[in-house]
């Protein structure tokens, strides 16, 4: 299996969630993805989400990886990962209506076609993989979507 891996290291700074934006779509561009395909925004979106998680919630460093498969098999995937030294596992909440934070999970299960989480060494490393070849619900995406730039605007 060939993978290109590329990772940021991101500090413990709400601050530092749009550096990693601006990182990762260069370095989508790199790999040709551009940055209007919907692809793109789902995966900005994605890494938003997980990298504003370990910022806030676990007040410790990051180190966001993103995986681009260069084989035949694993080409239309794309993985981020985003690690932390936390140990807690990550607790997804069911956010009241009023309530302007707590739907980063359930977010990333919407647009992500798999996601999970494991240890790694004293912490543990969220992770979510996108198809690239694989048709989409596209209008349970676009839904997802609409609803998600309303929510990240609140991450900016």
């Amino acid at each position: 299996m060939q993978v290109l891996q590329v990772q940021l290291e991101v500090g413990p700074d709400p601050a530092e969630v749009g550096r990693a934006r601006r990182w990762a779509r260069s370095r989508l561009v790199g790999s040709g993805i551009q940055h209007d395909e919907p692809l793109a925004e789902t995966l900005i979106l994605l890494i938003s989400e997980l990298v504003t998680n370990a910022v806030v919630h676990t007040g410790c460093p990051a180190v966001l990886r993103m995986l681009f498969g260069s084989g035949k098999a694993e080409a239309g995937t794309v993985r981020v990962e985003v690690a932390d030294n936390c140990a807690r596992p990550p607790r997804r909440r069911t956010a009241e209506d009023d309530e302007t934070n707590g739907r980063g999970l359930e977010l990333v299960d919407g647009l992500a076609d798999r996601w999970g989480w494991e240890r790694e060494g004293a912490g543990k490393a969220i992770w979510c993989e996108v198809d690239r070849a694989v048709p989409v619900i596209a209008s349970y995406r676009r839904d997802v979507r609409a609803g998600a730039r309303v929510l990240a605007g609140a991450h900016r």
